[in-house]
């Protein structure tokens, strides 16, 4: 009886209706007229008045899945430095700024779409790979190394902000997906979709005034740490308003962006957005700073777990 009903409220719909709603935006490159758009609608103030300008790492490189939105990502963090005052952007793309000696410059690393290749979903590896001649031995010795280093960053105070599919950096992490609060899992087809918020009223959701947000985007779906409920939720889709799921879910609610503690740090994590046509969104570029300054320390709320007993 539980198959035949799943049957019914997933699949077949998925199938009658998904050809209307699963739809891929169309990429395009950063232009100037598109710059100036974006610092148009981009705030111009932060959320909190910061004393100190911070400096942040925007790690862009990927060595599996490239998203296209990856250059968009970072003339958006650009843009939001130079509007506010609040905050530097440093890009970065080799490996190196993973040493303990490079992240203690930087108060937040935002790992911008970082994917690595599968089906061993380790950035560190795929990155040593590419550039040394080291036996596959060595390899993993010292991407473990790297890994340890950006955990201990965190934990003792260091920011991190993961933009949608770099939640996989290093996503068959047990540990890891400790920290970022959840791992990968799968995506149905790109749709629109209604996000919205858990708590109205929490500060780094302020910028949607109770109206979440609707986009086309990939609807993400996770595994392993992300049942833990270690994390404060921010955003949440609802299964049953999808099409193409492959799998039967426990929990209607997918939380999709979410913030939480590693020792003395802060996490900052956000699905949306696949598409740069989510920018177009004034509220959504908010949100992005809003998160900037949470996981730098500079904007106080509550990040307490709610519990797999929520």
């Amino acid at each position: 009886m539980k198959h035949i009903i799943y049957l019914l409220v997933f699949i077949i719909p998925s199938i009658l209706i998904q050809p209307c709603l699963a739809q891929s935006l169309e990429s395009f490159k950063v232009t100037p007229e598109w710059i100036a758009n974006i610092e148009e609608i981009a705030p111009s103030e932060t959320t909190v008045n910061t004393s100190s300008k911070k400096k942040i790492l925007v790690f862009s490189r990927a060595t599996g899945f490239d998203h296209w939105i990856i250059p968009h990502n970072i003339e958006v963090l650009k843009i939001l430095a130079k509007k506010t005052g609040a905050f530097d952007v440093f890009v970065a793309y080799d490996i190196d700024n993973f040493c303990r000696k490079s992240l203690k410059q930087y108060d937040a690393v935002v790992l911008n779409n970082s994917n690595p290749s599968g089906p061993d979903r380790d950035l560190f590896s795929d990155l040593l790979r590419m550039n040394t001649s080291l036996s596959q031995k060595e390899i993993a010795s010292e991407a473990s190394k790297y890994q340890k280093n950006l955990e201990k960053y965190i934990a003792k105070g260091g920011g991190l902000m993961i933009l949608h599919g770099a939640i996989t950096v290093q996503n068959n992490s047990a540990a890891f997906s400790q920290i970022t609060g959840g791992s990968f899992d799968y995506h149905p087809p790109q749709q629109e979709m209604h996000v919205k918020e858990v708590d109205a009223k929490h500060p780094l959701v302020q910028a949607f005034r109770g109206q979440g947000l609707t986009h086309v985007d990939e609807p993400y779906f996770f595994k392993n740490a992300y049942f833990d409920y270690n994390f404060r939720p921010l955003l949440y889709i609802e299964a049953d308003r999808l099409t193409g799921l492959r799998k039967e879910v426990s929990r209607n609610r997918v939380y999709v962006s979410w913030i939480k503690r590693h020792g003395k740090g802060r996490v900052f994590y956000t699905s949306p957005s696949h598409n740069a046509q989510t920018f177009d969104n004034p509220d959504f570029l908010k949100f992005l700073l809003d998160g900037i300054q949470y996981v730098v320390g500079d904007l106080k709320c509550d990040d307490s777990p709610i519990g797999k007993n929520h």
